[in-house]
């Protein structure tokens, strides 16, 4: 908060000491447009530095249920030993 209350002071300061001077009209269209991209620069930096107040709402995803894994299971098929990948839920 004390960064951006700092920002909007140096806004308010920039845009009144432009306000003050004296200035044709073509020039101070391109004195306008300079300024109010400094000021958003500075209000932008500002808030993007800010840290939020608290920690905003997170949503995970759950492992669907049951949860499923492959497992390698040796079994007898008669002539000998083979292996088999088997899916298994807990």
């Amino acid at each position: 908060m004390k960064k951006t209350f700092a920002a909007l002071i140096a806004v308010t300061t920039l845009a009144a000491s432009l306000a003050a001077t004296p200035a044709s009209a073509q020039r101070g269209v391109g004195v306008g447009i300079a300024a109010g991209l400094l000021g958003g620069a500075i209000v932008g930096g500002a808030i993007a530095s800010s840290r939020p107040a608290y920690g905003g709402p997170v949503y995970v995803e759950d492992a669907p249920y049951p949860a499923c894994r492959m497992v390698r299971e040796r079994f007898w098929d008669g002539y000998g030993w083979r292996f088999r990948r088997v899916e298994v839920c807990d």
